[in-house]
């Protein structure tokens, strides 16, 4: 469905109030001032306002798709380059920049409007001009109270928060259909249409363009037709799987997300061809724009190389703006209400398949005192709406009858050995599935004999931890672990179970590991009871900033957490590929978790379908899916859930050992000194 068709009567009919605010906004630095020191400020952001005036007409009129490519680089500049490297320092997107200008009372604040206006790139390429025109009208209020005087803080936040909350149906109500409606054709156009040989098509989504973007896609497009088929064949036949593994039906779902990162259309066009030919119309969105629909711990939906990582960390939490209980109640029933209108959607909707990538440097934060950040009622006001919206969501979307599945490839960032590095990743995303099957099995048969777990680091990895295991009332028929192959989580392999909390302690610590788009230098976590009860990193200098880290984006604002799942890597492939390029600082969690053992904390693997028989190859039942919290769902399910599972793994040349240990004390070794050491899974060890 054409953007421009499809918003074009709704555009007709708020075209005079765009056209009046702009007459508004238009004049600002010429004919209209505000107080100083705020001048200067109104002058920079309306002249962006002004650009995406421009960019929307272009785009309207139908001239922008027919632009050259050097006039298409200059408009991706021009719209980005108030918050490139080097711009961001004088920029008033930047906190500490404007708090410098404006004073530390006004700097967040109007740094985080701008940040909410630059949105507009988006919503002009996508002909959404009632967006535009409701933050212009904001921004020309904003300036009509700084004209005579400095105003009060507090008005000024009354107003932006009652912005919000009139406005939150525009913003959480499209961004709840376009996650589930094929219909919505922007994103798919420009994969299924566009000549993927010709670069200018990686402008039309508006997103900012490196040439990360232009070198994946060249690429792509220069490798044979049956590569592609292996990677696109591999990536849905894992999202197949995925729904037969888990005993779900796949007959009766329409539509999955396919989510990618600009430059890996041609993947996934092949792949939109093998969905379809599973009865599946592929779902494709942009990653979100409003501050209401961001999580600040990972981006879900199509995007570019970020433009400069420092200014999104800065902006993580600025919903702290107008986040408060008023607004989280009113938030949860327009999210409600937007799902009863894509009620029929959201049930012929079978999941998302994900296309990550990894290669690029880590990320290391600078904390601002001037970003704004959520106070401490807001954190925990955050926890408890994001806990709603999940149980609303799966009222619509249940997750005992949706699946996923995730594959990752490497960046030309990676560095010299990069095509020799997405070689081997394809090798790695195509092992035997049967071999590794056979494999796991042999770890879970002895694993299932076993009380308890222990695992150890080496060297100055201090790690010490005991697992509790659940009793398995009849081992003949029950098992304790999943046999996890090549489906949901590509690629192969692992083994992972559902702890008991009660009597899991110790040390977990890893020397490097990515999580999200950080990488964590020295993670120590401690647990009692399988719960947090510290942790830290040395990720800064100020212990405290990093403990403040590790909770944003480990924890998720939460004090604690409990460990959701114990898992053991089987994938020593992808560990020798990693340490042959030295990479293994780079991986992303997805292969890294193949990598060794790893804990998630937060929720089960099973969360919201836990009563789900699921069953082994080997027949038996995995009955492993609740633990002591996980539980509360029969009771009370506000306390069943966290709406978060983290990651963290302990590479091979970190591992000591893993054994369990049997209702008679004996000790069942399954790796030592980083080799697996069980009868049948010896060809593990052949890769180290």
């Amino acid at each position: 469905m054409d953007y421009r068709e499809m918003f074009g009567e709704k555009n007709r009919e708020i075209r005079e109030r765009f056209d009046r605010v702009m007459d508004k906004i238009g004049p600002i630095g010429q004919e209209f001032s505000a107080v100083k020191p705020f001048e200067e400020y109104f002058i920079k952001v309306s002249d962006f306002i002004v650009m995406i005036e421009e960019l929307y007409e272009t785009v309207e009129e139908g001239r922008y798709r027919s632009l050259l490519l050097p006039e298409l680089e200059e408009w991706n500049q021009m719209l980005y380059q108030d918050i490139l490297p080097g711009r961001y320092e004088e920029s008033y997107a930047n906190p500490s920049f404007a708090s410098d200008r404006l004073g530390d009372a006004w700097g967040p604040i109007m740094a985080g409007l701008y940040a909410e206006i630059r949105g507009q790139i988006a919503f002009a390429m996508e002909s959404r001009l009632t967006e535009i025109t409701v933050l212009n009208e904001l921004f020309a209020d904003i300036f009509d109270l700084f004209r005579d005087r400095v105003p009060d803080v507090e008005r000024v936040k009354e107003r932006m928060g009652r912005f919000y909350r009139e406005q939150a149906d525009l913003m959480v109500g499209w961004r709840t259909r376009e996650l589930l409606d094929p219909k919505l054709t922007f994103g798919k156009d420009i994969v299924q249409r566009c000549n993927l040989e010709d670069m200018r098509y990686l402008y039309f989504y508006g997103e900012y363009v490196s040439e990360e973007e232009k070198k994946i896609a060249d690429f792509l497009n220069h490798l044979p037709q049956e590569t592609i088929d292996k990677m696109a064949g591999a990536y849905t036949q894992g999202y197949q799987k995925g729904f037969a593994v888990m005993g779900k039906k796949l007959e009766g779902k329409k539509s999955v997300a396919v989510i990618y990162e600009l430059g890996f259309e041609r993947m996934a066009r092949r792949a939109m061809e093998l969905f379809k030919d599973m009865g599946l119309e592929a779902v494709i969105f942009r990653a979100p724009v409003w501050s209401v629909n961001k999580n600040p711990n990972r981006k879900r939906g199509f995007y570019g190389s970020s433009p400069n990582k420092q200014y999104e960390y800065d902006h993580r939490y600025d919903t702290a703006l107008y986040l408060d209980k008023e607004f989280t109640d009113h938030k949860a029933a327009v999210l409600k209400a937007a799902y009863e209108r894509v009620k029929q959607e959201g049930r012929e909707y079978g999941g998302p398949a994900v296309i990550e990538t990894f290669g690029e440097e880590g990320f290391k934060p600078l904390n601002k005192k001037e970003a704004l950040s959520l106070s401490r009622d807001q954190e925990k006001l955050t926890i408890a709406h994001a806990n709603e919206c999940t149980r609303i969501s799966n009222d619509y979307v249940p997750g005992d009858e949706t699946s996923f599945t995730i594959i990752a490839f490497p960046k030309p960032s990676i560095g010299k050995d990069f095509k020799e590095i997405f070689e081997e990743t394809i090798r790695i995303n195509t092992l035997d599935y049967e071999e590794y099957k056979r494999m796991q099995q042999a770890v879970i048969d002895r694993l299932d004999k076993a009380e308890y777990v222990v695992i150890t680091g080496r060297g100055e990895n201090k790690t010490d931890l005991k697992v509790n295991l659940h009793k398995l009332a009849d081992p003949a028929k029950e098992t304790n672990f999943e046999n996890c192959v090549a489906d949901v989580n590509i690629p192969v392999g692992e083994v992972f179970t559902s702890p008991v909390l009660k009597g899991t302690k110790g040390r977990l610590q890893v020397g490097s590991v990515y999580i999200g788009n950080f990488q964590f230098k020295n993670l120590v976590m401690e647990f009692e009871d399988g719960k947090v009860v510290s942790y830290g990193c040395d990720n800064f200098e100020d212990k405290e900033a990093g403990r403040a880290l590790v909770k944003q984006v480990i924890m998720k604002n939460h004090d604690t957490l409990p460990i959701g799942e114990f898992a053991i890597g089987t994938n020593t492939v992808a560990y020798a590929m990693a340490q042959r390029f030295g990479i293994v600082d780079k991986l992303p969690i997805l292969i890294v978790e193949k990598m060794g053992p790893h804990f998630a904390v937060g929720d089960t693997c099973y969360n919201w379908s836990e009563d789900t028989v699921i069953y082994n190859p080997d027949g038996k039942e995995i009955i492993a899916k609740d633990n002591e919290i996980s539980i509360l769902r029969k009771e009370d399910v506000g306390r069943a859930y966290f709406s978060c599972h983290t990651d963290i793994t302990i590479p091979y040349s970190e591992l000591g050992e893993i054994y369990g240990v049997d209702q008679n004390g004996e000790k069942l070794p399954v790796i030592a000194d980083g080799r697996f050491v069980v009868p049948g899974a010896e060809k593990l060890n052949e890769a180290l």
